[in-house]
């Protein structure tokens, strides 16, 4: 089936194109040579409407295997098509983790037939306990290239350079979160101020900036490919600067919602605004809009965390870390466009993502078409994840995807 996107905006790295027709033949979309639609085409009128190549998150969680009451494989799918995503990262912190061929398997297995394209992230040691590594080499055989702990830094220094030394056997790249556990341990929150006031363990910016610091000397000294997770802190971002001034090669990424909240929004005890790394103050959330202008920051991510509503529904310092970050992307990007512009937030979730994960994508086989006006509340009925730990939760929010092509797939939402 051929559809004709008419009068749809493209979003490049550098504009916004004028409305122009674009024709998706079932592989690939390209520019519309011609005003005249041919037989059997589908017209969607796309002249409200702003588009792309499609995104990718390079950060989310599913509880399948083992905790599907938090996330289903395929609620996720369908999170990240209301997220506007094509293509995501899988966090390893499943139970059993995937560690092995016989899990990376099985999700790829259940995920061949969703219309989002999944790549797995694989535990680098076994369990996610910092010991034992897992079988890098004989995952890389089941197509995985991308390995880290998830939700959990890998601190154990040997680790780090042995699984950096084993991935450069077939051009793997770490993500890491980096944090120091010890320095953050007890922590509930950004430490500053606002810690103090509410009386709670606050996590510093050293617990990231000592981390960061040291696997930056560990990739010096090893070499390979190093990718930071979920950036907060200035000193981490400067230390990332100075790497890739250096030519390492490294990169790195930040959660949407980190650029929309701060420690000050924690004052009620909102426990849906619990997230690891902690939201920072209004100085660290000015260095990191700046580290996405100068390219420090690679990639946006939605760091999508659910939990079930018992989870949160508890005091601050025993609520665990997380939120739901996919239903509301879209209108999160939306926000962020009055600051920092659409052509350089869609570049953090096309070509950047791609550059992290080493892809390359020659001819144009993805879109994402979405409606930065249109207005909806995230409640029951209209959230596609099945958690609902959201700070959004029952808001009118605007911006919402309507139409996404991936390779062969098209796929229309809220006609």
């Amino acid at each position: 089936m051929t559809v004709r996107f008419q009068s749809l905006k493209i979003i490049t790295e550098k504009e916004i194109l004028p409305p122009a027709d674009y024709i998706f033949d079932g592989r690939t979309l390209n520019k519309a040579t011609s005003g005249v639609s041919g037989e059997n085409e589908t017209r969607i009128d796309c002249s409200k409407l702003l588009g792309s190549r499609g995104w990718m998150d390079l950060r989310c969680f599913s509880g399948e295997p083992g905790m599907e009451y938090r996330e289903t494989l395929e609620s996720l799918g369908e999170a990240l098509i209301q997220g506007g995503m094509t293509q995501a990262v899988l966090l390893p912190n499943t139970q059993p983790p995937l560690q092995t061929k016989n899990e990376v398997a099985y999700v790829q297995s259940r995920t061949a037939h969703l219309f989002p394209t999944f790549h797995v992230q694989a535990g680098v040691t076994r369990d996610q306990m910092g010991n034992e590594l897992t079988e890098m080499l004989d995952l890389n055989h089941y197509g995985v290239r991308v390995f880290g702990e998830g939700l959990t830094a890998l601190s154990h220094s040997d680790r780090m350079m042995k699984a950096l030394q084993y991935l450069q056997k077939f051009d793997g790249v770490l993500f890491d979160q980096s944090q120091d556990p010890m320095l953050s341990l007890f922590g509930h929150m950004h430490e500053g101020v606002v810690s103090t006031q509410l009386g709670l363990k606050g996590i510093p910016d050293l617990a990231e900036e000592v981390a960061v610091q040291k696997n930056l000397e560990i990739l010096r000294y090893t070499g390979g490919r190093l990718h930071f997770q979920t950036v907060s802190t200035i000193g981490a971002l400067q230390q990332i600067r100075r790497a890739k001034e250096e030519g390492l090669a490294v990169t790195a990424d930040v959660s949407i919602y980190q650029l929309l909240f701060t420690d000050e929004d924690l004052m009620d005890f909102d426990t849906q605004l619990k997230v690891m790394p902690p939201f920072r103050g209004q100085a660290q959330r000015k260095a990191l809009v700046e580290g996405l202008k100068d390219g420090t920051l690679d990639a946006l991510v939605s760091n999508h965390v659910p939990h079930d509503n018992d989870a949160k529904n508890m005091e601050f310092d025993l609520a665990p870390f997380g939120m739901s970050g996919l239903p509301t992307f879209i209108p999160a990007l939306v926000r962020l466009a009055e600051e920092l512009g659409y052509p350089l937030l869609v570049s953090k979730l096309t070509s950047g993502p791609q550059k992290v994960l080493g892809l390359k994508e020659a001819e144009w086989t993805s879109l994402t078409v979405f409606d930065p006006n249109e207005a909806w509340v995230l409640d029951q009925g209209s959230n596609a994840s099945l958690a609902e730990n959201s700070p959004f939760w029952r808001q009118t929010l605007k911006g919402r995807v309507k139409y996404l092509v991936n390779n062969s797939k098209t796929m229309g939402i809220h006609e």
